[in-house]
């Protein structure tokens, strides 16, 4: 920790690295208000990086949740705009398969038209040709706005913008306990999860975006929220089998949306009830494999012959109401508690509920309470100020942007360009070694690599694979990863930490190929174990501390 945090006295602490809490962090910076924002491991840890990147038109709520849906279209559109970097506007349907209920599609178009979604019914062979991959024995198919996020570069944008605006930012430092005094939080306690030391920092108001363990943190304070893990799962596929965001036109249920995303396609997700004690630990079954491959294959018949490189799994944050404590009242809408008014209890707030699409708003309520506590009258302007990457060239910084120079552009810088957008003018490439690919998958080269250790709060190759897609590739990281911990090695100037960081980061990418480890994906985790293990002996390397930040 920098000690001079410590003496600091900050109007807001933020509690929770993910979307939320690094949307409320921006938003309160943007404001004026003195921020610091927390997180136990690195952004999006936690369910921000472990969703399906699905850029929400609202259309799967519209008929179960219509306010959810408005919210969903109304950020769509403004993500689109200040987020244009991190969207990819694919474009997304709603099919209607022979085991599905044709008539529930005209419930459908009628529900999303109310919540201001414009859905199209087309032919179902016009289906076909927008979406090759899809199932030809469609009977129906309505066009809507989804496309697709990227929740990594979307977090780490909010937070860049977060410290120009002037706020803190502490990663690998976890709140375990609160400074109360008189019925009012007046700061936090914190230890640091890679040193083990223990500090206080003080402030007017604590903001808990901690999603799930949004629910723990509270209790630290004293108080309870209603909140019940849901599990869901996710496998990834070796390319990009759809082009188009594809739905199952019929109620929410396991397995039916299948979304691209850069290189890959995801399908997902599966629903069910987990206890608190699982929530650190999401291991996908083989139960959960078959369903999401079953109901794949409905979905894109050549699910069944594509190779999957993983398997993954989040936690959602639903919320049941307070006047339910059994739960049966769940809630996937935003929730803002002022926990003065609702516990007796002073200084402090939760955000949580909602979804990755409404991040945004859930960020400008929190913020809007903190302000009135506060006594402050600022008015939000996230809505319509571009997230850093997403400038228009000529509000960029830098000299140039790279568009306008794109012949000129090699395939990496190119691949660069699209996941920092205008900030990747600032990656220098000085020498012939910077120009080097390290993650041939997915064009990493050591420019990039640099950048992100230099600008982007990277300490580890965990880090820089959220930073960068390094090892999110085909070969999950076997030919990369020694590569890129070469170079990290140069920065933290530590042979014997580099080394279990690159065990680290071969252990979480194995964590995600063993439940699908059969085939192709068998052969690759049977080679990199041979790399790294018979060559490299990092498995004598490996120590408890490894499991740090494998979330």
């Amino acid at each position: 920790m920098d000690n001079n945090l410590g003496k600091k006295h900050y109007d807001v602490i933020v509690i929770g690295g993910g979307a939320t809490g690094a949307g409320t962090a921006r938003d309160c910076a943007i404001r004026g208000l003195k921020t610091l924002l927390v997180e136990r491991f690195d952004f999006t840890a936690g369910a921000t990086g472990r969703n399906h990147g699905l850029l929400h038109s609202g259309a799967r709520y519209a008929v179960t949740d219509p306010e959810s849906a408005a919210e969903c279209i109304k950020e769509n559109m403004i993500l689109r705009k200040i987020a244009r970097h991190c969207v990819e506007d694919t474009g997304g349907l709603f099919i209607t398969l022979p085991d599905d209920d044709l008539g529930y599609q005209a419930t459908f178009v009628d529900s999303c038209r109310k919540a201001g979604i414009n859905a199209e019914i087309i032919d179902p062979d016009e289906a076909i040709r927008i979406e090759p991959a899809v199932n030809h024995r469609l009977i129906g198919a309505v066009k809507v706005p989804d496309g697709s996020i990227d929740p990594f570069r979307l977090t780490v944008a909010n937070v860049i913008d977060a410290r120009r605006h002037g706020a803190d930012i502490m990663t690998y430092n976890q709140v375990v306990g609160f400074v109360i005094e008189q019925n009012r939080v007046m700061g936090v306690k914190l230890r640091d999860n890679k040193t083990g030391e223990e500090s206080t920092v003080y402030s007017d108001l604590v903001i808990n975006a901690g999603g799930i363990w949004g629910h723990l943190i509270a209790e630290l304070a004293g108080v309870r929220i209603n909140m019940f893990p849901a599990k869901g799962a996710l496998l990834i596929f070796g390319h990009r089998i759809n082009n188009v965001v594809i739905n199952r036109c019929r109620k929410p249920a396991d397995a039916d949306i299948l979304v691209p995303g850069d290189t890959i396609s995801l399908i997902g997700t599966t629903s069910s009830r987990i206890l608190y004690d699982q929530i650190d630990n999401m291991e996908v079954t083989p139960e959960e494999v078959d369903i999401l491959m079953r109901e794949g294959i409905k979905i894109a018949p050549s699910i069944a012959y594509t190779r999957i490189l993983r398997a993954y799994a989040g936690v959602r944050p639903l919320v049941a109401a307070d006047n339910d404590p059994s739960g049966r009242s769940i809630s996937r809408g935003i929730v803002c508690l002022d926990h003065a008014t609702r516990d007796g209890l002073e200084g402090f707030i939760t955000i949580t509920g909602g979804k990755l699409m409404t991040y945004r708003l859930m960020a400008e309520w929190a913020t809007d309470m903190a302000c009135r506590k506060l006594g402050r009258d600022v008015k939000c302007v996230t809505a319509e100020t571009p997230l850093p990457g997403s400038e228009t060239a000529d509000l960029a910084e830098g000299k140039h942007h790279h568009k306008s120079h794109i012949i000129e552009l090699s395939t990496d810088q190119k691949a660069a360009e699209g996941r920092h957008g205008t900030l990747s003018s600032h990656i220098a490439y000085r020498t012939e070694e910077d120009e080097a690919v390290v993650c041939e998958c997915e064009q990493v080269s050591v420019g990039e690599i640099k950048y992100a250790i230099d600008e982007l709060h990277v300490e580890n190759l965990i880090n820089l694979r959220r930073r960068t897609r390094l090892g999110m590739g085909t070969c999950q990281g076997e030919l990369c990863a020694c590569r890129a911990a070469g170079i990290l090695v140069k920065a933290n100037k530590c042979v014997d930490r580099t080394l279990r960081d690159l065990s680290a980061f071969i252990n979480e990418r194995w964590k995600g190929m063993y439940p699908v480890a059969w085939g192709e994906s068998l052969v690759e985790a049977q080679l990199m174990s041979w790399l790294y293990e018979g060559v490299c002996g990092l498995d004598r390397i490996a120590e408890p501390e490894d499991k740090i930040d494998e979330q």
